[in-house]
Order: structure tokens, then sequence, then C-alpha cells
């Protein structure tokens, strides 16, 4: 007996995927556990496990299809197993039953459709010969598909379905909307799905926006010591194959920061504040499809070596969309670094439901007076925004005095 393998629920209120590579084709045989194929969700590139050893009898979906959970993905059988294609059942109306035409009654208009057959009216009575209006007959799409193309403004009839008897897929419409269209008024535009960690982002910082009252701080972190420190420990890292940042050090003192700040270490949920006992750090990574945000875990438990090491490797899996889910789950407190790219002071995004994120900017050398004397410094420009409905003006400035003081001790 075939069985039906559906997109699973991969949790995280993930919805839908795109097929971004199938590892088997139809005939393979597959063990228990095998992954058959990885599925691009709006957080990560998941790795789909068969869930039974058997053949594989069908793919129901090309790369690059969008599927949702609970949709077929594949058939399994067994060895020398077909796949017996079933009649669909016509279900009748139980008070008017209407029969089906006869296929050799010619002369008789088929007015079927997936929920039953249409009464044709008495030519008799009208005395007119009926005319049919075709309603998109001819186009095959559900309803998911049409409403995608309502909102991507493509005339579906337009569209050539590359699914099974031409039937028009999610990726059809999208496809016909990057197409370079014409509008009048400006010039040339060209239309691109706004779709996978991009849409995922910016749903998040919606709802960030919308739920959070985010107020931005901003400050000057004398690092001039931390400077003179890492240089050397750069060398020292190098020579056991770690690439050593300024992110580790900032990594440290914001946990020691948060640990004598607890409150900036904590969210809402429904009505009760939660005080995490625990310190897992995310940070965000710029790539290709948008902004990712992986977590360094248990955070106060590790080296500056160790969280070097991690945030390569989460860097790279980032870049590379290898991320798993759980590399991105748990964060309690973020770190966003723009001062890589000659960013100095902005105003950072909450990664929701967190209540604080620190926004590290590009350090310069500047001159400072101490003891009277004008003498160069190096500065790191620092944005802290945060959540006032749970952190006041008072803790925020705390917090960030304890961070800059771990900074330049």
């Amino acid at each position: 007996m075939a069985f039906e393998f559906k997109f699973p629920d991969v949790g995280e209120g993930i919805t839908e995927g795109e097929i971004v590579k199938w590892r088997v084709k139809v005939g393979d045989t597959v063990k228990a556990e095998q992954v058959i194929g990885d599925i691009e969700t709006d957080k990560a590139i998941v790795e789909i496990p068969c869930p039974k050893a058997g053949v594989i009898l069908k793919i129901n979906h090309k790369v690059g299809e969008t599927i949702n959970v609970g949709e077929v993905l594949v058939v399994i059988g067994k060895k020398g197993e077909s796949l017996e294609k079933k009649k669909p059942v016509v279900e009748k109306k139980k008070k008017k039953p209407v029969s089906k035409p006869k296929k050799e009654d010619s002369k008789v208009p088929y007015t079927g459709s997936v929920i039953g057959f249409l009464e044709e009216a008495d030519d008799a009575v009208s005395g007119k010969k009926q005319v049919h209006k075709k309603v998109h007959e001819r186009v095959r799409a559900t309803l998911r598909v049409r409403k995608l193309a309502q909102v991507l403004k493509v005339d579906i009839n337009t569209v050539t379905g590359s699914g099974p008897n031409g039937r028009i897929s999610e990726e059809d419409v999208k496809n016909a909307a990057t197409k370079v269209k014409i509008v009048k008024e400006h010039g040339k535009v060209k239309r691109v799905p706004f779709k996978g960690v991009r849409k995922s982002v910016a749903l998040k910082m919606v709802k960030a926006h919308q739920t959070t009252v985010s107020v931005t701080n901003m400050y000057d972190a004398d690092v001039t010591k931390l400077w003179d420190v890492r240089k050397k420990e750069k060398v020292k890292a190098e020579k056991k194959n770690v690439k050593l940042t300024f992110l580790p050090f900032i990594i440290i003192a914001a946990v020691n920061a948060l640990k004598k700040n607890p409150v900036v270490n904590s969210s809402l949920d429904e009505g009760e504040l939660l005080l995490k006992q625990y310190y897992n750090i995310g940070f965000a990574v710029d790539t290709e499809e948008g902004l990712l945000v992986p977590v360094i875990k248990n955070a106060d438990k590790k080296s500056i070596l160790i969280i070097a090491k991690e945030l390569s490797v989460l860097s790279g899996k980032a870049r590379e969309r290898k991320l798993s889910l759980d590399d991105m789950k748990g964060g309690s407190f973020s770190i966003s670094n723009l001062g890589s790219i000659g960013v100095k002071y902005f105003t950072p995004i909450i990664n929701y439901p967190e209540s604080a994120i620190l926004g590290v900017g590009r350090i310069e050398e500047k001159a400072r007076i101490v003891d009277g004397e004008v003498v160069p410094k190096k500065i790191m420009p620092l944005s802290f925004s945060y959540d006032h409905r749970i952190i006041d003006g008072a803790t925020a400035s705390r917090f960030m005095l304890d961070l800059i003081s771990e900074l330049q001790s």
C-alpha cells in the first residue's frame, strides 16, 4: 500500500517552504530517516528525512515550487508497486440529483466542475439556444494560486502552467510577476516576489514596532585598552585557527552587564514578566537572502575563544543558508554590529519578543582630554534600543554604564 509522505510541521510557526533540492528521484530505494530533500522556510533550510523505507513512486513538487505544511511531498511504496489512478468521486445533491451527461451524447454540453454538475436550462422553455459562458474553464489553478495572482496583479489567463495537465502553480505566477513591466507614469520596473527570509524579517520587524515601545540611547565607549588586548590575543588565536574580532569581548561584557541588570534579559508573556536565568546571545548576520540571527547558547559559560569559534561557524552557516532552526532559537538578548560597514550610531530594532538590543558602530580614533592633556583614544559608538514598557531610562543607563565599564576594564 503506497504511503503519502506530507510536509510535516517543523515548528516555529512555519506554514510553508520552498523546495530547494531533491536528493532522490522516482524509482530510488530509500531507508527510514534518510534525507530525501531540502526545503527552505522563512527561517532556515530544513533537511527532510523520510519517515519509512521503500521506493519513491512519485515526487509531487519541482525544485523552486512552494509547498504548504500538510501537502504531499512524495509517495513511497514497495519495489514493483505502481500508483493506481483513482477516478474522482462526484458527490450528488440529495434533493435534486443530477445525472452526469454521457460521453457518447456529444450534443449535451459538459458542465462538470469540482463541486458537481450544473443543471441545464430547458431549451424548450427558453426558446433560445443557451450560451454557456466559460469562466476560466481551461485555467487549472487552485483558489490560493488565483488569490496570489490577484495580489501580484498577474492575469492568470496569460500564465502557462508547468504542472500536470497545465496546472498553474504559485511559482508560475511568481515567475510571471518578475517579468519587466512598464509603468506609464515612471518607467520600467522589475517585480520581484517578496518572500523567504526578507518577508519573515519584515513581518517580525512590523510586529516588534507594533508591540514594543522602543527607545534608543547612544553612548561612546573608550576601548583603547581593549584594542591593545585584542591585538595581542588575535595573534595567539590565529595560531589556533580562530578569528578573534571584538564581538566575543562585547558578548562577554553584555552578559556581565545583564547579570547586574536582570530586567534587560527578559520578555513579556501574557501579563507576566519572564526574567530569564540563561544568557543566549543572538547576533545579526547579513546574508544575500536577508538578515539572520543565530544564537550563542549559554554564553556565560564559555570563554572568549570558544565564543569566537562559534561566531565563525554560525556566521558561515548563515551565509551558506545551512543554519538549523535550533541555531536560531532561544535568544534572550541580541547584538547588531554595523561597524564593519562604516555605521556609527543607529536605531536597532528589538528582536521581538526580547526586550532590548545592542547596536555596535565603527571604532574610530578621537581626541579626548585626560588630566588636562589631549590624548588619542579608540572610541566605540554604541546604540541601545529597549522596550520602555519593561525597561525605564534609568535602568537602561545603568545597564549601558555597566557594559561600558566591562569593555574599558
